[in-house]
Parts: structure tokens; sequence; C-alpha cells
């Protein structure tokens, strides 16, 4: 078994760091659906402005707001306007074929990177 990557939202801008909540990290519906992340599921976040990178799990944001809210004692690692990348992972004997997506800096669903490689790879 192997673990491997099966979802990734790719850039997206922090909107919000509240260390009162109990943790998590709110991601717009939207973004959620595109990349096949699933509520209360586990994802790493690594920030791309300061490199930290720590464990939570996703809860979903309401659908077309851009949240992206970074809970718990994981605010203290991030700050808005802080570009992140999220990922989720799943354990497998069989290759996967990630849902990876780049976003705006508004975190709109802009494209699954797969198309940019492709355009690349021809």
């Amino acid at each position: 078994m192997r673990q491997l990557m099966r979802s990734k939202i790719h850039r997206a801008t922090v909107t919000n760091c509240d260390e009162s909540y109990i943790g998590s990290i709110v991601i717009d519906q939207n973004l959620m659906d595109k990349s096949d992340i699933w509520e209360y599921e586990k994802v790493l976040v690594c920030d791309v402005n300061n490199g930290a990178r720590f464990e939570t799990y996703a809860i979903s944001g309401e659908r077309g707001s851009g949240i992206i809210s970074v809970q718990g004692a994981a605010a203290k690692l991030t700050n808005p306007g802080n570009k992140v990348i999220i990922m989720a992972f799943e354990v497998t004997d069989e290759p996967v074929r990630p849902k990876a997506i780049l976003v705006t800096d508004d975190n709109e669903f802009d494209y699954y990177l797969t198309e940019i490689e492709n355009a690349i790879a021809v």
C-alpha cells in the first residue's frame, strides 16, 4: 500500500484566521467539490509564504464565498492573505489520478492543473 495525493487546491488565499475555534480549515464548498475533498477529511496545508505545514480537517464553507479560514491552533501558522496549498491523500495499491485545481486570487476555480500539464506535454 502507498499513500498518494488524491486532491489538491493550489495557491488558495487565506481569508481568515480564528484561533478561538476548536480546529479545522473552512473551505468554500465549490472548491471542495472541484478537488474532491470531503467534509471532515484530513488535509495537509502548506503555507507558501512562510513554509509552515500542518494537518487538520476540512469543514465545508459557504458555496461561492471563496472562504479559506484556518481555525484553532493552526491559525498561528498562517495569516490572511497568505497563499496555501491544501492536499488530501489516499492509501491504495493502485495508481491515483489526482484532482488538482488552481484557484484565482479570489479563491474561485480557475482550471484543473492536469489541463496545463497536458498542454505542456503536447
